[in-house]
């Protein structure tokens, strides 16, 4: 078959698994996507609350009923799903109905928390757009499971591709391909948040890299980064800063030793993204920093604001990287994947410098969130695009070094024969 036809048959058979779990993937953080992506379809507030309870809650009952199923004290009792969906629902309702009564009901989400909480999801416009389409034809159950899918899926063949245009064999790209839909990068594609879409961007923006070192096709290239920070400002305007930090940063350094136009036009690009970044969400008003560190301080605003904020902050970040560092040596499966993944990286020093840059944007993301209880490691699952994308270069440098073995030059006039009469 066609590699092509390959990575559509490795998409499909993820997609047809992914049925397994239509339901009972989202978080909190749902509620506030799905209901952005009714109000911007044109729902009323009311109603897109009410569409928004509604499949939240169900969720949660389907959620309660399979861990009834298993549960080895009440596994045969009677099923909690409609009991737990009513409650949930009785619950959501007096929330938002005392947020309105308290005056919150601008911007385009249910308030579901406080106004100030609600901001930090209404400057992220992108991810709720890119659903509408779904919600629209499909409704909220399926429809944020399709795209779930096609996000995910979307990003193992960004995978694919990247390794392709460094002329990595199709077996081995297709490796990386189901590597991403495998580790955790796939799984938390699959949620209904924002990451799926933020890791398929910064996938796109490092395949632009990709093009740029094979030294073909660098308009495209550099577009494709270009594009992809852009857009990346729509989702989480935070990623767009960081992946241009990182991408200015591996751009100079990068530019420094080869001495090659298109990588200071890569610096230049990341670095544009970086500071346009800040100066547009400035203009716009977004949350600033402090009140992100308020947020993490206050648990989401429900007590007093920090009065000693920065101490405080760098406190807890001290303590959190010791705790994760002390878990990661108890479990070093991650430790050990990136290991993996970046000495597969620096078998392509140039492009490598960009793979980690971009993985390493994960490292920052968790270093502005050290919050050690957030599901899943889903602040740093960025890092996890390291070893999808690193370790089939790491493989394909094992399988070259096994393609050609040496063979001992024989003695003139020896042969099999020659060798078998001077051993008698």
């Amino acid at each position: 078959m066609r590699p092509r036809t390959w990575v559509l048959l490795l998409a499909a058979v993820f997609a047809v698994l992914q049925l397994a779990n239509v339901t009972g993937r989202d978080t909190p953080d749902t509620k506030n996507y799905l209901s952005y992506a009714l109000s911007l379809r044109g729902e009323s507030k009311r109603e897109a609350a009410a569409v928004t309870i509604d499949y939240y809650c169900a969720s949660k009952g389907a959620t309660a009923r399979r861990d009834q199923s298993v549960n080895v004290r009440n596994f045969h009792g009677k099923d909690p799903a409609a009991r737990v969906a009513k409650k949930c629902r009785a619950a959501q309702w007096r929330v938002v109905d005392a947020q309105q009564r308290a005056g919150n009901k601008g911007g385009f989400i249910t308030p579901f928390m406080s106004e100030r909480f609600m901001r930090i999801f209404e400057v992220r416009p992108g991810y709720p757009v890119f659903l509408v389409p779904f919600v629209t034809l499909l409704g909220p159950v399926w429809g944020l499971w399709s795209a779930s899918v096609v996000l995910t899926v979307a990003g193992g063949i960004l995978a694919f591709l990247i390794l392709r245009t460094l002329s990595v064999s199709v077996p081995l790209a297709l490796t990386g391909q189901a590597l991403y839909y495998v580790l955790p990068c796939g799984t938390t594609a699959m949620r209904p948040m924002t990451e799926g879409l933020m890791m398929a961007l910064t996938l796109a923006a490092v395949w632009g890299c990709a093009l740029v070192s094979q030294g073909r096709r660098t308009r495209a290239g550099l577009a494709l980064i270009g594009g992809s920070l852009l857009l990346l400002f729509t989702v989480k305007h935070s990623q767009a800063l960081f992946l241009g930090l990182c991408l200015a940063g591996a751009g100079a350094l990068v530019a420094v030793r080869r001495r090659r136009r298109a990588w200071w036009a890569v610096a230049a690009l990341g670095g544009a993204a970086a500071v346009g970044t800040l100066l547009l969400a400035s203009l716009l008003r977004y949350p600033s920093q402090t009140d992100s560190l308020q947020d993490l301080l206050t648990d989401h605003y429900a007590y007093p604001d920090r009065t000693r904020l920065w101490p405080e902050f760098l406190h807890l970040e001290a303590n959190f990287w010791l705790e994760w560092t002390r878990q990661q040596l108890w479990q070093p499966m991650l430790v050990a994947a990136l290991g993996a993944g970046a000495w597969g990286a620096l078998r392509r020093p140039v492009f490598g410098v960009f793979l980690i840059g971009a993985a390493f944007t994960g490292i920052l993301t968790q270093a502005a969130h050290p919050d050690i209880s957030v599901w899943g490691g889903r602040l740093i699952v960025l890092v996890w695009l390291l070893p999808a994308v690193g370790v089939p270069l790491l493989l394909e440098t094992v399988v070259r070094g096994k393609a050609v073995v040496p063979v001992p030059v024989q003695a003139q006039g020896q042969g099999l024969d020659g060798q078998a009469h001077s051993m008698r």
